[in-house]
């Protein structure tokens, strides 16, 4: 038999994984691999045989890894590939994603399975390999069964994610699940993670103390490295020692400073530290990512908001929080001269839950994509006809299009008996109810952080003030004290609701938040406009012109 030859270029694809990606991404259409995906690939090859990678998100790890698993196979065919992420699903698509390049890249028709070979999703067999128990590659989630095989190499992608990792007793069970690859694992076998963490505690924190390197990747070259531990990757530090400055984007051709920048203001400051910044460390600003110099504190008048404002104004050393010390809270740099009624308007309630002892309200309204806290509060129980008769009077005052009520105890009770108070006033606000999907402080976080952060809540001065005399006597419930108080770890705050109804409130308002604060501005500018150049044309124009400005406090003057 004669021996067999392989191109020149095979031997270069066989020894290093950079080329073979190169020539799968370029087979996919998407160009080269970026610096950073050289790097992570190169690390993925030659790292040791337990490693973590850890890499910002959209860095495209777990890509990367499909298609190390197609250069292993192509090289070893009898490797067996366990493949385990957070849930099944999310696995079988890294293992998908290998099986389809393997079908449409020509350099690797030969390990298509043959049709007495097995071929699924959730595993597969290469068609030179030979017959065995275990496939040649087997997704499962880690909650799955992972033993009962036998693996050569094992990959963790993302088996950590918000949802498994909100408590203490979840991530003992999840540290408790990965101790079973090493159950699974042949000898001299490899480990990679691939992640992100959750939580400041999150599972990846104790690899190290289990022989395992870990090597970071942040999306920005960071201002103080030593936050990684020594764990940075030598190729950032190699871009810090050629000049780099702290904040400049490690994957530019990826991920821009702009594009950082909107990711940034999307997940909030402490979000974006955990999931791009990949600094997972508890320190008092992450523990308490809201911050009330976040907020923009001003006087409202009824009905009416600014226009436009600017943030970044003085400290408002008069104002201060029930408990605390200092004069955490800003006013507005400059503010509009023109005001207009605010387009809509959200009541939400807190009910008191059985063994509460205060039903709790916020009123959040909406104008030029900016969000105005015009109502907080809390009652004394909240089933009592003096409670209803009381959230009846908030409501008529401040005319919400919609009250939402948490979804408490009751089964809706508490929505039907404020009905009727509702229609003795005269008010007809659509009444609905929210249940929540999620852990109560990583809710209140995410909800309230990026508007915050973005100085996109506005407060009316008489809510901060009401606040600090109402709960002067018990600090617990203001609502500010809430706020600066609350961390993610569960339980954080002794009482909630007010803070609770407030991100209520505030969530409603998910879409319009999507809109740009400038060019909203603009656009009722010239909606007022175009009404007053109408009124003109009319013989009452002047009268209503005059109307107009009563209403408004004002005519529409620049700023």
């Amino acid at each position: 038999m004669s021996k067999q030859h392989h191109p020149p270029e095979h031997a270069r694809l066989r020894r290093d994984f950079r080329v073979f990606l190169c020539l799968i991404w370029r087979h996919l259409g998407v160009g080269d691999p970026t610096p950073a995906q050289y790097d992570i690939a190169r690390y993925i090859q030659t790292g040791p045989r337990r490693k973590m990678v850890m890499a910002f998100r959209g860095v495209g790890k777990s890509w990367i890894y499909s298609a190390y698993v197609c250069w292993r196979l192509w090289g070893q065919p009898d490797a067996k590939i366990l493949i385990v992420s957070a849930g099944k699903g999310q696995a079988e698509a890294v293992s998908s994603f290998s099986r389809r390049l393997i079908d449409e890249t020509p350099l690797l028709h030969g390990l298509r399975p043959s049709r007495k070979q097995r071929d699924g999703a959730a595993l597969f067999d290469v068609g030179p390999a030979r017959a065995a128990k275990d496939p040649s590659v087997r997704a499962v989630g880690i909650t799955g069964q992972i033993t009962g095989g036998r693996a050569d190499e094992i990959l963790a992608d993302d088996v950590e994610t918000a949802s498994n990792a909100l408590t203490a007793a979840a991530r003992a069970k999840l540290r408790e699940a990965i101790k079973e690859f090493d159950a699974v694992l042949r000898p001299g076998g490899r480990i990679t993670y691939l992640g992100t963490p959750q939580t400041a505690e999150s599972i990846y924190e104790a690899l190290p103390d289990r022989g395992y390197r870990v090597r970071v990747w942040p999306a920005e070259v960071p201002e103080d490295p030593g936050v990684y531990r020594g764990r940075l990757a030598p190729f950032v530090r190699k871009m810090m020692d050629q000049g780099a400055p702290p904040g400049a984007p490690i994957d530019p051709a990826r991920f821009t400073a702009e594009d950082l920048a909107a990711r940034r203001a999307s997940y909030g400051p402490s979000g974006y530290a955990m999931q791009f910044l990949l600094d997972a460390r508890a320190r008092d600003g992450e523990r308490r990512p809201l911050k009330l110099s976040d907020l923009v504190v001003l006087p409202l008048r009824p009905g009416l908001g600014p226009n436009a404002l600017i943030a970044g104004g003085d400290v408002l050393a008069d104002l201060r929080v029930a408990g605390g010390d200092g004069a955490p809270f800003h006013g507005p740099l400059e503010v509009a001269q023109d005001w207009a009624p605010f387009d809509s308007a959200v009541m939400a309630i807190d009910p008191a839950g059985r063994g509460g002892d205060e039903t709790a309200y916020a009123v959040v309204k909406h104008l030029n994509g900016r969000l105005f806290v015009t109502a907080s509060g809390g009652l004394e129980g909240g089933y009592e006809d003096a409670a209803m008769a009381h959230l009846a009077e908030i409501a008529a005052l401040q005319a919400p299009q919609r009250i939402l009520i948490e979804a408490n105890f009751g089964d809706g009770m508490f929505a039907k008996m404020l009905g009727p108070w509702l229609l003795r006033r005269g008010l007809r606000a659509a009444v609905g109810e929210i249940r929540a999907s999620l852990r109560k402080e990583l809710r209140l976080i995410e909800t309230l952080e990026p508007v915050m952060a973005q100085r996109r809540l506005i407060v009316d001065r008489a809510v901060v003030e009401m606040d600090f005399a109402n709960a002067a006597a018990d600090p617990g419930r203001s609502l500010f004290g809430q706020m600066a108080r609350l961390t993610r770890t569960p339980g954080a705050l002794g009482r909630d609701d007010r803070l609770d109804a407030l991100a209520m409130a505030v969530g409603a308002f998910a879409e319009q938040l999507r809109r740009d604060v400038d060019a909203a501005a603009e656009a009722t500018r010239a909606k007022r406009m175009q009404a007053e150049l109408r009124a003109i044309r009319t013989p009452l124009g002047a009268e209503r012109r005059a109307k107009s400005s009563k209403r408004s406090g004002g005519g529409a003057r620049k700023w």
